[in-house]
């Protein structure tokens, strides 16, 4: 059996009603490795990971476990270092955190004695920023998803589906250029999980972030997506790239659409 070669992925943004802003690559991986030394041995992860998204554009990363998916969006967030390879986020090379990246987690990791608006603006007193100029915004944030009811509510107070957009409006408060998101609505319910993904895709469709999204739902990764990057393991690699051509803006409707079906089944049979 032959094994699929690596695609680069070169990703532009989809025509939109609105005035567009120039294109240019806000996430740009070039040649990337990563491998781990296990006793003797060494394991490689990653392997020549070519990947170059544009500006606003919505990149999700489907494969099976173990794949490396979660460790490639943690080396694009300077959370996990690369062995080989470049790694540029908005022109920079990626050597560590920054307030340019975003980053939700698969749990919404709120500390349990702040509530709902001093969770909103811990990234603020973080990077030392003055916290008396945020509070008006983490607060409209916090009711453009709909809890204005639970701003000075506590995380045992709030549901698993509240809890998790209190995290993105924590990700959201100090206006990151990439949001970088490793499975964040896996652990919910199926409504809730759709229920957030048309509020991400709101919230999106509002604010033309650069968002790479990592996601083991498939369907889940069509609807939010432009692109969706199919991986595979052993070592970890890009197979092939999926151009979602749905359009946009997306609503339920788009869950019937047989086009919806058609990408579905086209991204099942490649990683099958």
């Amino acid at each position: 059996m032959t094994t699929p070669r690596p695609q680069r992925l070169e990703v532009v943004a989809r025509p939109d009603p609105a005035p567009a802003s120039p294109i240019r690559a806000m996430i740009a991986v070039r040649g990337l490795r990563k491998s781990f030394a296990l006793g003797s041995e060494t394991f490689v992860a990653l392997d020549a990971i070519d990947l170059s998204v544009a500006e606003g554009t919505f990149v999700s990363l489907v494969g099976p476990s173990g794949c490396g998916k979660s460790t490639l969006l943690n080396i694009v967030a300077g959370l996990e270092m690369r062995t080989g390879g470049e790694v540029h986020v908005a022109g920079r090379d990626v050597s560590g955190p920054s307030r340019n990246i975003g980053m939700m987690f698969q749990t919404p990791v709120l500390l349990p004695w702040r509530t709902s608006l001093d969770n909103v603006l811990l990234p603020i007193e973080a990077f030392r920023l003055d916290r008396r100029q945020h509070v008006d915004q983490a607060t409209e944030l916090l009711r453009l998803v709909g809890l204005g009811d639970f701003i000075h509510r506590y995380p045992f107070e709030l549901s698993g589906g509240m809890q998790q957009r209190v995290a993105i409006c924590r990700m959201l408060l100090y206006d990151p250029a990439v949001l970088l998101m490793d499975e964040p609505f896996s652990a919910l319910d199926e409504m809730t999980r759709e229920f957030l993904n048309f509020e991400l895709l709101r919230i999106w469709q509002e604010r033309r972030k650069t968002v790479l999204f990592v996601t083991h739902n498939i369907g889940e990764a069509v609807l939010l997506s432009d692109y969706v990057v199919v991986m595979a393991a052993r070592p970890g690699r890009i197979v092939r790239v999926v151009p979602i051509t749905l359009p946009r803006p997306r609503g339920k409707e788009t869950l019937v659409d047989p086009a919806f079906f058609a990408h579905v089944a086209e991204i099942r049979s490649t990683l099958g």
